[in-house]
Order: structure tokens, then sequence, then C-alpha cells
């Protein structure tokens, strides 16, 4: 089984999504794109993933092009810095890396993001791909070209847009993921659905058993649906000057109770409590009806997540969320639902309606 979606920009493709069942085909997709056996590549992959998959891939590569190194830093939220970034870009000054070789995240979101910044920015831009290995990354953060790095307590304050030549996607790679993991890839997963279609979320949700299991045919089918859905948004709108904003519905909340947690947990579950507060705010504005609203939080919870977190207070979730960079001017930049897949852009709503969404999941 293989697919391959094409991402186009003004009408002509700017790369493909490939989604394969191992990573045999790595090596020979990069040459039909043109790159040459002495073009140096540095595979960019953290602590976690390394032992697991580097070698492998590093292999791989290493019979189509003479110079494959790899660049290791600790996994986790916390190093996703501009600290992290120097070490890289000593890696590749002392390995003579120029415009021409290329760079390859191997990894989680926190790896793509932190190796497209990088790319965008040494020597003005070097070429990368994106070869996601979680669920997150592959439906969501390898798509699109937003990456970007924490500066001090703020997500994602310094980045820039870079498009990837390429996104490889291994569908194999899932079996070694905990649990905990492939929830947080599904919150990114009803969204789209919620967001963008509704037939595609009723889909997920009886199909909430062969999806946790991942059940090879039903995975590939999501994947490709929540990718082609990633795909249309991005296309539309590449730089989120518009209706991409929509893709951020969950996250206002969700990033502010991610920093909150110290990253305790997953970007994905924590953006599923974000989703029960815009789909609360949904409902007090009648936009959805109280069944539709239970149905929500319904569906999040037979995929595992959580409906509410205690030890945060709800003022602290405010305070943060308007420090996103999703503020326009004083007004916090909300998407809520006008109905089960549709969704839209919100600056109107009072600090007493966010506050009373937030204390829905925030328990103090």
């Amino acid at each position: 089984m293989s697919r391959s979606i094409p991402v186009k920009s003004e009408g002509h493709v700017i790369y493909t999504i490939e989604l394969m069942q191992d990573f045999s085909k790595l090596a020979s997709c990069l040459t039909k794109l043109g790159y040459q056996k002495d073009q140096r590549i540095c595979i960019v992959t953290d602590s976690n993933v390394e032992p697991l998959y580097a070698k492998e891939v590093q292999t791989l590569l290493a019979n189509a092009f003479e110079t494959v190194i790899v660049y290791i830093f600790p996994a986790g939220e916390a190093n996703k810095n501009l600290e992290t970034v120097y070490g890289l870009y000593q890696t590749l000054i002392e390995a003579h890396f120029d415009r021409r070789d290329l760079l390859v995240a191997l990894g989680g979101g926190v790896v793509g993001d932190l190796c497209g910044f990088t790319a965008a920015t040494y020597l003005r831009g070097i070429d990368f791909i994106q070869v996601p290995t979680t669920l997150l990354a592959q439906v969501d953060s390898s798509i699109g070209g937003k990456t970007g790095v924490d500066f001090l307590q703020y997500k994602n304050m310094v980045g820039a847009f870079c498009q990837p030549k390429l996104v490889y996607m291994n569908l194999s790679v899932l079996k070694s993921l905990p649990q905990k993991q492939l929830v947080s890839g599904m919150g990114e997963i009803i969204k789209h659905g919620l967001i963008k279609d509704a037939s595609y979320y009723k889909w997920l949700d009886a199909h909430h058993d062969d999806i946790l299991s991942l059940e090879p045919k039903v995975t590939e089918e999501m994947i490709a649906r929540s990718c082609d859905i990633k795909r249309e948004v991005v296309e539309l709108d590449p730089t989120e000057k518009g209706d991409r904003a929509l893709l951020n519905f969950g996250h206002t909340i969700g990033h502010a109770i991610e920093k909150l947690c110290n990253f305790s947990l997953y970007h994905g579950e924590c953006v599923g409590l974000g989703m029960i507060s815009a789909a609360y705010l949904s409902l007090q504005l009648n936009n959805i009806t109280e069944d539709e609203f239970e149905d929500i939080k319904n569906c999040l919870k037979n995929f595992g997540f959580r409906s509410e977190i205690r030890g945060i207070a709800p003022d602290e979730v405010l305070a943060v969320s308007k420090s996103d960079k999703k503020m326009v001017g004083k007004q916090v930049k909300f998407i809520l639902l006008s109905s089960v897949g549709n969704a839209y852009i919100y600056r109107e709503l009072t600090d007493a309606q966010i506050l009373d969404a937030i204390a829905y999941v925030c328990k103090g």
C-alpha cells in the first residue's frame, strides 16, 4: 500500500506527501527530485528516535549519497530552542554543508519544527525534507511549512515559513509509538473533522477501535484524509493570513495548558482539552446543540482523551492565552464551530466568556 498526495502553490506542485510502509524508497525519492551523490545529507533526530530508526535511514541513504551524518539532540519540547539550533549550525559548518546540501527531519513535531527552522536560516536557506515518525507529525506539523522554536516560555515565537522538498511517511513506525502518543495524534485528526468535514469526524468515531489498534487499511485511509484536509487548507493560505488559522481550533487554550503543565502532557492531549473549551464556547453561542457538544466530548473520550485537568488555575490559563501569538491587538483570536464540520474566526469574546470555557476543563 502506498499513496502520493501532491501539495501545490499557485497551481504548481511544490512537494509530495508519500505514504509508504517502510523506508526503502526514501533514497530513490530523493534522486528523483534531482539530488546527486556528492550532495551532503544531515539527518536531524532526537534521543528517542535515534536508537529506533537513525541507523537504518542513514544506511539506506548512504547507498545513494557519499556523506550522510546524524545530528542528535535530547528529546522533548524543552530542547526546541535556539541553543539546540546553534549546535546544529555548528555541526553543519564543521561538516562544510553548503546551500546544495540537504537536511532530513527524522522524528516528531519537535524535530521537524527545529530542523525546518534551521533549514530556513542556515546560509539564508538550505533544502530539507520531513520524515515524520509520530502520528501527530504525520497529519499536522510535517505539512505546510511552518517551522519554529520556543523562546523563553513562549511556544513557537521564533520561526519561519519554509516548505519541505518532500514529506516521506513510513506508516509502520506508528507501531512503535506508546498509546499516549497515538492519542496525541488523534487530537489533530479529530480537529480536522470538526473544522472541515463532519462525515469524516463521524467516520473517525465509528472506527475508533480499528484506529486505536492500527488496522492498516483504516490507518492509511485516516492519515491520507487528514493529510488531504491539511493540504487543502495550506494551499489556500500558505502563510496563515486567513483561513489557515482555522487549524488552530483548540490551540489557544491548549497551548496555554501545555505550558502551564510544563509539557507533562503531549501537545495533542492539550489540544483535546482546548477543543472541549472551544466547543463549549460554540455551544454557549448557540452554534451547536447540547447533543452535539456531548457527542464531541464522547468522541474524544472514546480515543482516550481526558475531559478535564486539575492543578491549573483558569485565570493563569487566560493570562498565558493572552501572550499567545494568536492575539490580534488586545483580542484573543478564537477558532469556534459554526456547526460540526465548519469553523470560523471569532474575535469578540469577553474575558468572562473565555474564563468560563477554561474553567469547564481546568479545575484549579
